[in-house]
């Protein structure tokens, strides 16, 4: 590392520095006006501002403690099915996920996942990438705490012929070490990784198990082969209780992960306005020690939040006037855009952005019918030739419209995608036509049979590295069309 390693601490101390005049400016917000609830205390806060407030913090934090109960599941709680590997330890799936994997809402199965949960605060960490054969998609989607996805070491942004990419948190500075292709940076000191490799068929599992045990995570100093400094002072994760983070318990969960959140210059006055109600980096929030009005005009922000982002889809989403495309991306992209934030990570938590990966969802039929597949089979046909244009691969995943999960099915299929397309029937006319349904639409055309469950459904469908025309939308997709 040269010089980098002698000046770390000068280095810190001026990034430091910046951080600290921020803070001073959020602080002189906050003091600015009494607190709602400093030191237990309640103050002169009115319900129906606590109430804006709350719904404000719910829709713009709501991401992050999402996220949180990831974390916790493959990174924290070893106990649990989902568990993946102790933070900054990376941990691969040999397998695509399955009706069983319960983790993630709207999850993908077409590329088994390796992921990391890193802790930055100590210092970087390199994560290393093999060559990656020239027909096989791979992407590692680096995502912050607030589930902005920071940057992408992909085929599109840094190509498949390998090598070493560093992620540092907020408080490192320096010049790219020896080694080293690419610095990306996070604006938390948590950050997670999530890599997708993708998998042919069944018969091609092996090769996939081989690539993810040639990815590499290894601290900087580690690389460098250097001695580590100081470890950052041990966390203590709360428990994630489901039933507690989608109630008050919400704030107290937000409170914690903001310790590794600094204040960005362009959110002083929003943190500052939520200081007001006791939300602030380690606060603790007891929920009990509320007033009643006050408890109660809390529990309305957060139910004026799940309405909009309701009236979000209904209004915006179904009718095709915003794609996942607008809803994922780094903060550049967002614009600080808090509620397409919140209807992303609502709707499918660490969607790609746009530019790596198209999402289109179906949550309605051609008549604008929400989808149910107790009341209906559909169909969804593609004309001959109008297949998606991609440049990698295309899938159409089914979900169960409860629970966000995969679709417990007798054939245990759980998505068509462009890979499986020889084994797909086609019509008379040269298209495809996709049957949508709970029970088999008989044998001869199983082949094209994506099951659905007994009840509400909706599925997703995703293109890797799409063609030019689904990103410029002058593809237009096929609607699903209930069955006479």
């Amino acid at each position: 590392m040269g010089g980098i390693t002698a000046g770390r601490g000068l280095i810190r101390s001026k990034h430091m520095l910046r951080r600290l005049k921020v803070f001073l400016v959020f602080a002189a917000a906050v003091f600015a006006s009494p607190l709602a609830m400093a030191d237990g205390e309640q103050s002169t806060v009115t319900p129906t501002e606590a109430r804006a407030i709350a719904k404000e913090a719910y829709v713009w934090g709501f991401p992050m403690v999402e996220s949180y109960k990831t974390l916790y599941a493959q990174a924290i709680d070893k106990s649990g099915s989902n568990y993946r590997a102790p933070i900054n330890q990376l941990g691969s799936s040999a397998n695509v996920f399955t009706a069983s994997d319960t983790a993630i809402v709207t999850p993908n199965s077409d590329t088994p996942y390796s992921m990391i949960w890193m802790d930055l605060r100590a210092e970087p960490l390199v994560l290393t990438i093999p060559r990656i054969a020239k027909d096989r998609y791979f992407s590692v989607q680096l995502i912050d705490l607030y589930t902005q996805n920071f940057n992408y070491i992909s085929a599109g942004t840094t190509g498949k012929e390998g090598g070493n990419y560093m992620v540092a948190g907020p408080d490192w500075k320096g010049a790219t070490p020896p080694g080293i292709k690419q610095v990306f940076r996070s604006e938390t000191d948590i950050a997670y990784g999530i890599y997708r490799t993708q998998l042919f068929n069944d018969k091609d599992i092996d090769a996939v198990r081989k690539l993810q045990s040639e990815y590499i995570v290894q601290p900087l100093s580690a690389f460098l082969k250097k001695p580590p400094p100081a470890a950052a002072p041990r966390i203590d994760y709360p428990p994630y209780d489901e039933t507690r983070a989608n109630d008050l318990g919400f704030f107290s969960y937000l409170n914690f992960l903001l310790q590794f959140a600094p204040v960005q210059p362009s959110e002083v006055a929003l943190r500052a306005r939520f200081a007001k109600i006791g939300i602030g980096p380690g606060k603790p929030f007891d929920a009990d020690k509320l007033s009643p009005d006050m408890r109660r005009a809390l529990t309305d922000g957060i139910k004026d939040a799940n309405a909009e982002v309701e009236d979000f889809k209904k209004t915006k989403i179904n009718t095709k006037q915003i794609s996942s495309a607008d809803l994922f991306g780094s903060r550049a992209f967002l614009k600080n855009n808090y509620l397409y934030r919140y209807v992303g990570a609502k709707m499918g938590i660490f969607g790609n952005s746009g530019s790596e990966a198209d999402y289109s969802a179906y949550f309605v039929d051609a008549d604008n019918q929400p989808l149910d597949a107790s009341k209906h089979a559909y169909v969804l046909h593609f004309a001959k030739g109008a297949l998606p244009p991609t440049k990698a691969f295309w899938s159409l995943t089914m979900y169960d419209g409860k629970s966000q999960l995969l679709v417990d099915n007798p054939i245990h299929r759980y998505l068509i995608n462009s890979p499986m397309l020889p084994s797909i029937r086609r019509d008379a006319d040269g298209g495809i036509t996709l049957y949508i349904q709970h029970a088999s639409p008989g044998k001869d055309k199983e082949s094209n049979w994506l099951p659905a469950p007994d009840g509400p459904f909706y599925a997703m469908f995703r293109n890797y590295d799409p063609g030019d025309a689904v990103i410029h939308r002058t593809w237009i997709r096929p609607e699903m069309t209930k069955v006479p």
